[in-house]
This record gives C-alpha cells, structure tokens and sequence, in this order.
C-alpha cells in the first residue's frame, strides 16, 4: 500500500520505552452492521456473491488494516503497517497482540508512514511468512519463534519494501516489492534498486521474475497455477497484470488482464485474491472489482471504508475477511477461496 494517510485511533496506549508497550484492544464487540453496496454489472455475480449478502464488522479503531490471512488454528492475523504490529483476531470475536514490531525492530519510527508488516501468508508447514516494510525483507516465523530471512536483497542490494506475497504449491514464493513502505517512496535515497520488482523465492535463491510494473502490490496464482496476476498501485495505469507461469517457475510476457484506469478517484490497485473458480477480487476505485476469469467486471463491492486487502476464512473457505482501513469485516459467499492452509488443516 502507497502510504494512505492515518488516522489516529482512540482506543490505543502505546507507553515508549525500551521493554514495555501496553496496549488496550480497540472495539470488537456490537459493532453496527456497516452498509455494504454490491453494484451488480452482470447476472453471474449471483452466484458469487448470493443476492442479500451482508457484511459484518468485526473490530475496529487501527492505525489502518492489512495484509490479512487466515491461520492453521482458526485465528485470522492482519498486519497494521501503521502501528508496527500484527493482530490477531479469534473466532470468540477478541483482538489481541500477536506480535509487536512486526516489520521494523528500530526505536525511532518518527520518520515512517508504514514501518510495520505488510503482506502475511502461510507455507504448506502452516510457517507465518511476513514482508516486513521497515526491514526490507521477507521472513518467516519458525515454530520456534525464530526469525528465517527468505529474501533481503537482490544481486547485493537491499530489496525496496517487500509488500505482498503467494506461495506456489511447489513450495516457492513469490512476493512484490515496490518502495512503498520506505519514508520517501520513489524518491528515498536509501533505494537501492532502479525497479520494482517482482520476486521468486526457491532453494534459498531470489529470482527476479518481472519487473515492468512502478508498483507491484496485490499477488495471487490462477487455481490451475498457470497465471500469476498482480496489480498494480499507479494512479496513471491501474491495471491487474497476468503472466504465464513456465515450468522452471519463471515467468513468461505479461498482459494487462483488466485495466481500471478509467475509474475515477485517486486510489489505485492494492490486494486481490482468486477463488476456486478464478473470479478474482481486486481492491481498486471504490470497492473490491469481482472479475471473471476471463477478465470480465462482474460488480463492486463497497463497504463504508475502502479495503486493502483480503483472506478466505473459516472452515469451508467461503468467508471473505477484508482488511478496510481501521477496521476489519467480513462477508459470505458463494465460492470458496484459494487459500496458503491445506483445508485439512484448518478448524
């Protein structure tokens, strides 16, 4: 996410010093029923998103919500960028900390809009995998609590600010890594890199595997792995992009699967997610864009705040949890998502 403007919540204490943070949940209980516009532009969003749909609100009062993913234990964790920590959110419906300084371990913060953790996602072990703003990298949690760094540099430079992230079945990563999360973005003098790119992580080697975006954010594969889609945050060319996937793992010429730059306002592509029947879900000018699998606008979707990103929760995998700003929600639908836990795995 290209640094929105935050808002400051009402329901934090944050004590600085070097040992101690004392934080007070932000609201999660009788949260009204936020209004939720489906802008219907083709009849086979029916059976997508069913007729009546509603949304739920779940917590809210963050610095602002990302990157969230459903876990092996039936939690859903989300980053806030902002605020340098990743939450957690119970099925009782109870927020709590799940880990402070979640994409920056530095004291002064001052000078970052988004230091914290970004994109989260599971590997096929049920490891939390994070891209870290701040640090510029890409680790993941072992069971230990142990921190293993995937990806920090590329040919000796630092990476930008890792900021979304997939893994292939195969077991391999791949992640975006636009300047987002540095201070001055494009024009930070602590960028190493000319581009943007976009990143394969196999065998402990970082392969660059495009890079002709300005701002590579959402990442998601087609059900059948044939496509890697991304989207891209460019107020002048808001278009998801879709690359042919080789069998090496490489990617082959993208695409522009769907350009919205014809849709007004000022926001531009963050997250996106495919479901089991490739409809993807880009959070774009006003709304989620449900889009079929062959590129066509099946509606919007609009909450009263505008999403960042979303994950497929619950048992059967038809909840869509949307990360919105200070707040998180959610709502049922009627295919199941593609999601980083085997189904097996998760309650």
């Amino acid at each position: 996410m290209n640094g929105p403007v935050s808002v400051v919540p009402t329901n934090f204490l944050w004590f600085r010093s070097a040992t101690l943070d004392v934080y007070r949940s932000p609201a999660v209980s009788r949260l009204p029923a936020p209004a939720l516009t489906i802008e219907r532009k083709d009849p086979a969003l029916d059976g997508v998103v069913p007729p009546g749909a509603r949304a739920e609100a779940l917590a809210t009062g963050f610095g602002f919500t990302e990157g969230p993913v459903w876990s092996p234990d039936g939690d859903l964790l989300f980053s806030d960028p902002n605020e340098n920590t990743i939450y957690r959110w119970n099925r009782d419906g109870q927020v709590s900390v799940f880990r402070t300084k979640s994409g920056y371990a530095g004291v002064d913060i001052s000078e970052y809009k988004q230091p914290g953790s970004n994109g989260l996602t599971f590997d096929a072990q049920g490891r939390l995998t994070v891209c870290q703003h701040g640090e510029r990298r890409v680790i993941r949690i072992e069971p230990t609590g142990a921190i293993t760094v995937l990806a920090d540099r590329y040919q000796g430079k630092r990476l930008n600010s890792p900021n979304d992230l997939v893994y292939k079945k195969d077991g391999a990563l791949y992640f975006t890594d636009p300047p987002f999360g540095l201070p001055r973005v494009f024009d930070d003098p602590r960028k190493e890199l000319g581009f943007s790119g976009v990143y394969r992580v196999k065998d402990g080697q970082v392969t660059l595997v495009a890079k002709d975006l300005t701002g590579p954010n959402g990442i998601a594969f087609s059900p059948d792995e044939k496509f890697l889609y991304v989207t891209n945050w460019d107020e002048k060319k808001k278009v998801v992009m879709r690359y042919p996937v080789n069998a090496d793992g490489s990617l082959g010429t993208g695409s522009i699967f769907f350009d919205l730059t014809f849709a007004p306002g000022e926001e531009a592509l963050d997250g996106m997610k495919v479901d089991a029947e490739g409809h993807l879900f880009v959070s774009g000018p006003g709304g989620v864009w449900v889009l079929s699998a062959e590129g066509k606008q099946l509606g919007t979707l609009k909450l009263p705040e505008l999403p960042a990103n979303m994950a497929w929760g619950d048992a059967d995998g038809r909840t869509l949890y949307l990360t919105a700003r200070t707040s998180v929600y959610r709502l049922r639908l009627g295919v199941p998502g593609i999601r980083p836990v085997p189904l097996a795995r998760v309650p």
